[in-house]
């Protein structure tokens, strides 16, 4: 697939600008070009009905790419992404934003093996290992 299409997860709360950001440079600065749509809700909606619009997102990209900042661990909107992307076999990984490192809190089902720093050579290599991976690789 010559533009793979990725879901970011991100605290809408504490990293939005970096979810700007990230979307951006995907397509301009990274070695494999990909789409990151803006997909986030522009209101506030009921529970059940955000879920079922994020999980048919989720179902029409390639990959869900966590984006991981410094107060990651109280966004239950991406552990529920999280979820719903393992549930729907696409793959997933993390990319440390907003002065996040190592040492930073991940959320339930995101892999610390599984997150990188923000390096976009390092962001077009786990593209493409995703694009190999899960229902990608069907």
């Amino acid at each position: 697939m010559a533009d793979p299409r990725a879901f970011a997860s991100f605290d809408f709360d504490n990293n939005a600008t970096e979810k700007v950001l990230f979307a951006g440079q995907a397509k301009s600065t990274s070695p494999t070009p990909f789409t990151v749509q803006d997909w986030s809700s522009k209101t506030a909606l009921p529970q059940d009905q955000w879920e079922a619009l994020i999980k048919t997102k989720i179902a029409q990209t390639n990959m869900l790419i966590v984006l991981v900042g410094k107060c990651m661990a109280s966004a239950t909107g991406v552990t529920k992404e999280i979820a719903m992307a393992s549930a729907l076999n696409v793959p997933i990984f993390g990319v440390y934003v907003g002065g996040a490192s190592t040492s930073s809190a991940l959320p339930v089902g995101l892999q610390r093996n599984r997150t990188i720093e923000w390096n976009w050579i390092a962001i077009a290599a786990a593209v493409n290992q995703m694009m190999t991976e899960k229902k990608n690789a069907q």
